[in-house]
C-alpha cells in the first residue's frame, strides 16, 4: 500500500501558465481558472496571482480540460495531456469581449460585476461619476461600500488595506489613498478580505484578514502624470492651499501631497471639492470634525519594483495639528440620582513624522523575505481647561475648577522580518517571522485644582502640582511554521509561537511649595512600576480544501508569565502563570461560483495594560478618580463571525448578510466606588462628595453580537443603484457599582436606504436616509434606562451645467432624541459652490463656496458604559464663505501596463488567494 501511494505522489506533476490580455500583453490578476479531469470531472480552481500566473500542484497523469475568465474579457478553453513531466502552458491570452460590450451599450447598461468565490469584483464603467471624481465617490456608488463616521467601510466592515492593479498602498489613512486616485482611472474594483502575510507565505489562514479594495487600472492610464492644485480664502480669515501630483511609469508610481489650512481639512486629494466641506466624510453624523483644526502636511507615497525579484513601497508623511475643542458633558448614573455636568476647552498641538517601507525580495522560485520597518517621532502639547460639578437633586454637592498643561515627546519603531521556503515540488513549506517594536515617552505636565466642597467648606481642595513621567516599552516576537501536504486536498501545519513585552513606567508627582517652587516629593501620587510578559504557544493546523468546500481546525496551547513590580508607593511584587487552550476553526462552502458562506470562530488572550495594573491615585479629573488593580488576570476573548454572500450576474443584484459575535471571560471592566472604598487612599487626600472612584476589575459575563444586510441593484428605469442595508446588535456590559454587579444592556436596530445616480458624467447625486434605534438597560436601576433615536438623512448633487457651470450641493439632516436637556436635538447642515470650468479643455475653475449655510452644524455623541449615560456636545466649525481656484493636471500616455506582483494569498506557494 505504502509502495502504491508513493508512486502515485511521484507520477503527480505540477501545470503552470501565465495569463495575460490579448491587446497589450499585460497580466490578469485575480483571473478564475478551473483544471478539469476528463474521465472524472475532478475539478481544481485557482485564482491567478498579481502577474497573472497561476500554479496547480500534484496534477496526476491523464486528460485535462483548463478555463479561463475574467470580467471584461472572452472564456478561455484548451485541452492538453499530462504525461509525467511539469507542464507548463505559457502564455495564455484572453481576447477582450467587444461583441459583449457593444451589446451592453445598445442595451444601454454595463455589467456590474460579478462575484468569484470570496471576491466581489465591479465593473467601474457600470456606475457614472462626476469628470473629477476620486475613486472614493466612485466605490461608494458600488453595494456594500459606504462611508461611516469618516472611514470607508465594505461589507459591514472599515476598510484597512488598498491595492492599485495588485501593489500595495502603504500608509496609515487609507481614505487618503481611495480619494487620491482619479474615478476615471479605474476600469474595476475588487472588494476581498486579503489574508496576512504569514498566512500568504505559508499557505495557511491564521484568521488575520483585513477588508481589502484592489482598483484595477485602465491599460490608457498607467503611465503619465495627474494632479490638482487649489488656493482659497475665504471669510473670518479662513484659507486653504493645496496639492496632490500623481506619477506614474510603468511599475514605478510616486504621489507627492501638500495641505496647509484652518477649514479642518486633514488631507487634500484628486476629489477635493471648493471650501473641502462636500465630501460627504466629516465626522459624526456627517457633520464637521470635532473643534476648529489648522493643518499642514506634506506626503510622499512610493512604489516600484527593483529588478526583477524586488517589490519596494513605501511613504512618508508630516503633519502639525493644532485643534482647539470647547465640550460640554452631561452624564446620568445607573445607581444613584447624582448627575455630573462638565465644561472644558481644550487645545493639542501635534507635530508628527511617520515612515512606512515595505520591501519584498522573490529570492527565487522556492524561498522569499518580506521587510516592514515603520517609524514615528511624536510631540504632543496639551491644554485642558474644566469646569465640573456633581449635582444632587438640583443641588450642587462639588465644583472643580481645574486645568491640565503637558507635554510629550514619543518615539515608535517597528519592523517585522518574514521568510518563506519551499522545499521544491515536495509541498513541505517553512516560514519564519520575527518582530520587534520599541517606543518610548517622555513627558511633563502641571495640574492645578481648586475644588468647592459645598457640603463642607472646610474641605475645599487647592492643588498646584507638576508631574514628571517616563515609559519605555519594548516587545519582541518569534513564530516557526511547518506545513506539509498529506494528499490532494489536505494539508498539516505545526506552529511555535514565543513573544515577550516589556514595559518601565516611571511617574513622579511634586507640590509646589511656596517660594521654593516644585520641589516637594508626593510619594502617594507617584508609582515606578515594571512588567514583563512572557507568552509560548504551539500546536498542529488540519486544512481540507475541495473546489466545492475548505475547512480549516487550528489548536493551541498557550503559557504565559506576566511579573511585575512597584517600587513605590508601596514595593509590590506581582507573579501570574496563565495557561490557555486556544482553539479556532473556518469553514467555507461555495454553492456555486457568485454564492458562498464562510463561517469562522477564533480565540485569543490580552494582558492587562501599565496603566491598569499600576496602583497609583490619578486625580487629572478631581471628580472622577481613578486607580489601578495589580491583582488583574488577563481576559480570554471568543470570536464567531458567518457571512452569506450572492450576486446574481443576469439582474446585477447582490446581497450579503453577516453575523459577529464575541464573548469574553475576566473581562477587564471599571468598579465604580461613590462609598467607602476596599483599598488604601493616601493620607492626605481630601474627598471630594459626590466623586466616583473608578478600578479597573476583571468580571465575567462580558458578550455582543451584531448581524447586518445589504441589498442592491440598479433601478435601469431611473438609471439610478439602489442600496437597502440594516443591522441589529446587541451587547451587555458587566460593571460594579459599589460591589453590586450590574449589566447594561444596550440594543441597537438600524435601518438605510441609499440611491445613487448613474444618469451621466454630468448629473451626480446621492441620496441617503439611515435610522438607528438604541435601548439602553440596566439591571441594577431600571428607571435609568433610556430609548434614544438617531436619524440622518443626506443629499448630494453635483451637475454640470450651462457653458461649465457647475453647482454642488451637500444638504444633512440630524436628528436625535431622547438625549439630555441642554443639548441640541436637530439640525440641518448645508454646504454648496458654484463654479465656472475655464481654460482649455476646462482644466481650471473658479468657485464661491459656503460652509454650514444656516449656521445650525453641531456635533453631538451619546456613550453608553456599565455605569453611567453620557452625551457630549462639541465645538464644530461652522458658517463660512470661501473663493477657491483649482486647476486639474493631467497627461497619459498609451502603454502595456505594469507588472502586478502582488499577491492576496498564498498563490502558487501551496495555499489560495485571496479570492478566486
Amino acid at each position: 500500500m505504502l509502495v502504491a501511494v508513493l508512486q502515485a505522489f511521484a507520477q503527480a506533476t505540477t501545470v503552470t501558465g501565465v495569463v495575460q490580455s490579448n491587446s497589450d500583453k499585460t497580466p490578469l490578476p485575480g483571473a478564475n481558472v478551473v483544471l478539469t479531469r476528463t474521465s472524472d470531472a475532478a475539478k481544481s480552481v485557482t485564482a491567478t496571482d498579481g502577474e497573472g500566473r497561476f500554479r496547480f500542484d500534484r496534477v496526476a497523469q491523464g486528460q485535462y480540460t483548463l478555463e479561463i475568465n475574467y470580467i471584461g474579457f472572452e472564456n478561455f478553453t484548451r485541452n492538453f495531456q499530462v504525461a509525467g513531466n511539469p507542464v507548463n502552458l505559457g502564455q495564455l491570452m484572453l481576447r477582450d469581449a467587444a461583441t459583449g460590450l457593444q451589446e451592453v451599450q445598445i442595451i444601454g447598461r454595463a455589467p456590474l460585476g460579478e462575484q468569484k468565490g470570496d471576491t466581489a469584483q465591479f465593473n467601474a464603467k457600470a456606475f457614472k461619476t462626476a469628470p473629477d471624481a476620486s475613486a472614493e465617490e466612485l466605490v461608494t456608488k458600488m453595494p456594500g461600500v459606504t462611508v461611516e463616521n469618516g472611514r470607508v467601510q465594505a461589507q459591514g466592515e472599515d476598510v484597512q488595506q488598498v491595492m492599485i492593479d495588485g501593489k500595495r498602498y502603504v500608509g496609515e489613512d487609507v481614505n487618503s489613498a481611495i480619494r487620491n486616485l482619479s474615478a476615471d482611472m479605474v476600469e474595476s474594483v475588487q472588494v476581498f478580505d486579503a489574508q496576512s502575510d504569514r498566512a500568504a507565505f505559508s499557505g495557511f489562514d491564521d484568521g488575520n484578514r483585513v477588508k481589502t479594495l484592489n482598483f484595477v487600472t485602465r491599460k490608457d492610464k498607467r503611465e503619465g502624470y495627474m494632479g490638482k492644485a487649489s488656493a482659497g480664502y475665504g471669510t473670518d480669515e479662513r484659507y486653504m492651499l493645496g496639492a496632490v501630483v500623481n506619477y506614474f511609469n510603468g511599475d514605478r508610481r510616486l504621489t507627492v501631497t501638500g495641505l496647509t489650512n484652518n477649514i479642518n481639512m486633514f488631507d487634500f486629494s484628486i476629489g477635493e471639492t471648493p471650501g473641502g466641506g462636500m465630501r460627504g466624510r466629516r465626522g459624526w453624523g456627517g457633520g464637521s470634525p470635532n473643534g476648529v483644526i489648522n493643518t499642514n502636511t506634506l506626503g510622499l507615497n512610493y512604489n516600484d519594483i527593483w529588478g526583477k525579484r524586488i517589490q519596494v513601497s513605501g511613504n512618508y508623511n508630516y503633519s502639525n495639528r493644532d485643534v482647539i475643542n470647547n465640550q460640554y458633558r452631561f452624564r446620568d448614573f445607573v445607581n444613584s440620582d447624582t448627575t455630573y455636568t462638565e465644561n472644558s476647552l481644550n487645545q493639542e498641538l501635534t507635530d508628527a513624522h511617520r515612515f512606512n517601507f515595505r520591501l519584498q525580495y522573490n529570492i527565487n522560485e522556492n524561498n522569499r523575505l518580506l521587510v516592514r520597518p515603520s517609524l514615528t517621532v511624536q510631540r504632543n502639547e496639551s491644554l485642558t481647561g474644566r469646569n465640573a460639578s456633581n449635582i444632587l437633586n438640583a443641588e450642587t454637592l462639588t465644583n472643580s475648577l481645574n486645568s491640565d498643561n503637558s507635554e510629550t515627546n514619543s518615539i515608535n519603531f517597528g519592523n517585522n522580518i518574514l521568510y518563506s521556503h519551499r522545499f521544491g515540488n515536495s509541498g513541505r513549506i517553512l516560514t519564519a517571522e520575527f518582530d520587534t517594536r520599541y517606543n518610548t515617552s517622555n513627558g511633563e505636565g502641571y495640574q492645578l485644582e481648586n475644588t468647592s466642597n459645598f457640603l463642607n467648606p472646610e474641605r475645599d481642595v487647592t492643588r498646584n502640582q507638576f508631574i514628571d513621567s517616563e515609559r519605555n516599552n519594548f516587545s519582541w516576537s518569534g513564530n516557526l511554521d511547518y506545513s506539509q501536504r498529506l494528499g490532494e486536498n489536505s494539508r498539516l501545519q505545526l506552529e511555535y509561537n514565543i513573544s515577550n513585552r516589556t514595559n518601565d513606567s516611571d511617574r513622579r508627582t511634586f507640590d509646589m511649595v511656596e517660594g521654593e517652587g516644585y520641589n516637594s516629593f508626593n510619594m502617594p501620587l507617584s508609582n515606578t512600576f515594571t512588567s514583563d510578559y512572557v507568552a509560548q504557544r504551539f500546536g498542529p493546523s488540519y486544512q481540507y480544501r475541495t473546489d466545492k468546500a475548505s475547512f480549516q481546525l487550528n489548536a493551541r496551547y498557550q503559557l504565559a508569565t506576566l511579573r511585575g513590580e512597584s517600587e513605590f508607593p508601596q514595593q509590590q511584587p506581582l507573579k501570574r502563570d496563565f495557561n490557555n487552550v486556544l482553539p479556532s476553526a473556518e469553514y467555507e462552502y461555495k454553492f456555486s461560483q457568485s454564492k458562498n458562506i464562510r463561517v469562522n470562530f477564533s480565540t485569543s488572550t490580552r494582558e492587562p495594560s501599565v496603566e491598569q495594573l499600576q496602583n497609583v491615585l490619578n486625580i487629572s479629573n478631581p471628580l472622577q478618580p481613578r486607580i489601578g488593580n495589580p491583582a488583574l488576570e488577563q481576559e480570554y476573548e471568543n470570536r464567531l463571525f458567518m457571512r452569506f454572500r450572492t450576486f446574481n450576474a443576469e439582474t446585477n443584484r447582490v446581497f450579503f448578510m453577516g453575523l459577529f459575535g464575541t464573548m469574553t471571560q475576566d473581562y477587564i471592566t471599571n468598579s465604580i466606588y461613590t462609598r467607602d472604598v476596599p483599598f488604601d487612599l493616601p493620607e492626605d487626600y481630601s474627598y471630594r462628595p459626590g466623586a466616583r472612584f473608578s478600578r479597573p476589575e476583571n468580571l465575567d459575563g462580558y458578550w455582543s453580537v451584531r448581524t447586518f444586510f445589504n441589498y442592491g441593484q440598479p433601478l435601469n428605469f431611473i438609471s439610478t443603484n439602489f442600496n437597502l442595508n440594516g443591522s441589529v446588535g446587541y451587547s451587555r456590559t458587566p460593571g460594579m457599582i459599589d460591589e453590586e454587579l450590574n449589566y447594561a444592556n444596550n440594543t441597537n436596530f438600524r435601518l438605510g436606504v441609499n440611491l445613487s445616480s448613474n444618469i451621466s458624467e454630468k448629473v451626480d447625486f446621492n441620496i441617503s436616509t439611515t435610522g438607528s434605534y438604541n435601548m439602553v438597560d440596566n439591571t441594577l436601576r431600571t428607571t435609568q434606562n433610556n430609548d434614544f433615536y438617531t436619524h440622518s438623512t443626506n443629499l448630494r448633487l453635483n451637475t454640470i451645467f450651462w457653458k461649465g457651470l457647475v453647482y454642488r450641493t451637500e444638504l444633512n439632516h440630524q436628528y436625535n432624541g431622547g438625549l439630555s436637556a441642554g443639548v441640541d436635538k436637530s439640525y440641518v447642515l448645508w454646504n454648496m459652490s458654484l463654479g465656472k470650468k475655464i481654460f482649455k479643455n476646462q482644466q481650471g475653475e473658479v468657485s464661491l463656496s459656503v460652509n454650514d449655510l444656516l449656521k445650525q452644524n453641531v456635533s453631538i455623541q451619546r456613550n453608553v458604559a456599565a455605569d453611567y449615560i453620557e452625551d457630549v456636545q462639541s465645538t464644530v466649525l461652522q458658517r463660512y464663505f470661501m473663493v477657491t481656484f483649482t486647476y486639474n493636471l493631467r497627461k497619459f500616455i498609451s502603454g502595456s501596463a505594469p507588472d502586478m506582483n502582488e499577491n492576496r494569498g498564498p498563490g502558487n506557494w501551496g495555499g489560495r488567494p485571496g479570492g478566486r
